[in-house]
């Protein structure tokens, strides 16, 4: 009897996004959280922004985030994590899809993340079918089979195959982008039977040629590979 095997993969933070906007005083685009939020009452009225700094120039921009709200919209303790740089609060305006719709700009995912692969100490090939759990702290958009190939350690055109054969089975496609959790299984090669009269040692040893040389690897129990880019 086989155990169950379980795995846990985590796409980490290891950088905020760049902010890709024109600078008005260089011809740079590239921008970067200053760390810093600025609040500016009115009465009852406030603004609030994000502070950027050019990595050109190093010139100071604002992303608005609200433009006269009412005090009493804003609960109090949010008001305060923006007077006082909370940096929970500028890492989650940092990376909000939705303000950078909301002000015309994009973000550059590049270098942002890395991907902790906790797998079991079995070869890839084992017969009982691996269930890989993949989970995001952050929202950014990666490639399915990037995280494939970083978690498995192997190249695209083995991932491509395995998928292919069912062999790694996804809820969705290989080529699609995503930041939201999912589970994944890996499950062993289909049994071929062996030649008449062949020796068993011969089978096994056509049969590991046939996996190739990736499929042979063993992952460490704890294995943390750094990619960047989505």
């Amino acid at each position: 009897m086989h155990t169950e095997r379980k795995a846990r993969w985590a796409v980490r933070q290891s950088a905020l996004p760049t902010v890709v906007r024109s600078c008005p005083d260089c011809s740079g685009t590239r921008h970067r959280p200053s760390g810093k939020i600025r609040v500016n009452a009115n009465g009852k009225l406030l603004d609030v922004w994000l502070l950027l700094s050019c990595a050109g120039c190093d010139r100071t921009s604002k992303v608005p985030v609200h433009e006269r709200v009412h005090t009493s919209s804003l609960e109090p303790a949010r008001r305060e994590a923006y007077e006082n740089n909370d940096l929970a609060v500028v890492r989650e305006l940092t990376m909000s899809a939705s303000l950078a719709a909301k002000n015309g700009y994009s973000l550059d995912w590049s270098g942002t993340w890395e991907l902790e692969a906790r797998t079991p100490l079995h070869a890839i090939d084992d017969p009982t079918p691996l269930t890989v759990l993949v989970s995001f702290e952050l929202p950014v958009p990666v490639r399915v089979e990037r995280l494939l190939m970083s978690g498995l350690g192997l190249s695209r055109s083995r991932v491509r195959r395995m998928v292919a054969d069912g062999r790694i089975r996804l809820p969705l496609a290989p080529d699609a982008k995503t930041s939201r959790d999912f589970e994944l299984t890996v499950h062993a090669p289909a049994a071929t039977p062996a030649r008449l009269g062949a020796p068993v040692a011969a089978t096994r040893r056509e049969a590991v040629r046939e996996l190739g040389a990736a499929d042979s690897v063993e992952a460490p129990l704890h294995l943390s590979r750094a990619v960047s880019g989505a």
